[in-house]
């Protein structure tokens, strides 16, 4: 049953460690639900496709990417910015919704990958373990479904917070529960829009959110090993415009690993950076503030 428990109550695995020889194997039971969500994306052959799902679909990308580049990644796991205790915790709702799990698990385990980037200690570093592990084995092993709280004790104090992290499926079921009902609110409502509960349920949360996840991880596996390196890190990160352009900025990685303290990851005007635009119009409103800076050493320094 504890195994079982794992699929909606993470302090399972933050209760239990395991064995040294099981940890880096993949929990096939626990990663059950996650492997089942790319089967569910053939659905499309059976429910087909309408312009408000695909547009449903899309939006639903953009909203979360952003959720993750700007408040998983830029704010909990590097502080760049500051934010209200509501605009943290709405955003992290919206994070949770992209089934990464926690925002804690997930500032922790990035604030590791930088401790230990493309070393033995890196659990997805593609230049040790393969581009296959780098990219989606890693987040399924026993090891990485636990979330190490000595890596966000400024976080973790906040129990709505550290509630997400342990219930980290329970917002993305909310998401699917509503896509469906909005579909079929729409099928009854508006016929005219060629939609369904099962349609807008398989464009708007399986394929999207399946999409989200390979476009997030390509950070971990792809600008790890094809790009240019502007800067000399100790690392192997790469910058590349064409991963930048899908996670809203995140491509320019080696910008990133040279100087993580910057709210901004396109160095240069010409580096599409879509998160740092965004935050920028949300600092405008007074939703978020101290945008870090690239300092002027930072941004002298390097080549290209």
């Amino acid at each position: 049953m504890a195994r079982l428990r794992r699929w909606v109550d993470t302090r399972v695995d933050d209760d239990a460690d395991p064995e040294p020889a099981d940890a880096q194997r993949i929990d096939w039971l626990r990663a059950l639900p996650f492997l089942a969500m790319h089967v569910a994306c053939a659905g499309v052959l059976w429910v087909g496709v309408s312009a408000v799902a695909l547009w449903t679909a899309a939006a639903l990308y953009a909203l979360r990417m952003f959720a993750l580049t700007a408040f998983y990644h830029r704010y909990f796991s590097h502080r760049t910015f500051s934010a209200s205790r509501g605009v943290q915790f709405t955003f992290a709702l919206i994070g949770a919704s992209c089934v990464q799990r926690g925002p804690l698990w997930w500032a922790a385990h990035h604030r590791n990958h930088h401790r230990h980037a493309d070393t033995a200690l890196d659990p997805h570093s593609p230049t040790l373990r393969g581009f296959l592990w780098s990219h989606a084995g890693w987040f399924l092993t026993r090891a990485a479904f636990r979330t190490d709280w000595a890596r966000v004790p400024d976080f973790a104090k906040y129990p709505e917070l550290r509630w997400l992290d342990r219930y980290d499926t329970v917002v993305p079921v909310v998401l699917a529960v509503l896509l469906y009902v909005f579909g079929a609110w729409l099928e009854t409502a508006v016929p005219e829009a060629g939609t369904s509960g099962a349609q807008m349920l398989v464009w708007g949360f399986f394929v999207s959110t399946v999409a989200l996840f390979h476009a997030t991880v390509t950070i971990n596996s792809l600008a790890h090993r094809v790009g240019s390196r502007r800067f000399d890190t100790a690392d192997d990160s790469r910058n590349n415009a064409w991963l930048a352009l899908i996670t809203f900025g995140e491509g320019w990685h080696n910008n990133h690993h040279f100087f993580p303290g910057t709210v901004r990851q396109g160095f240069r005007w010409w580096e599409l950076d879509i998160t740092w635009y965004l935050l920028r119009g949300l600092a405008a409103f007074g939703l978020v503030r101290n945008l870090k800076p690239i300092p002027a050493w930072v941004a002298a320094k390097g080549r290209g």
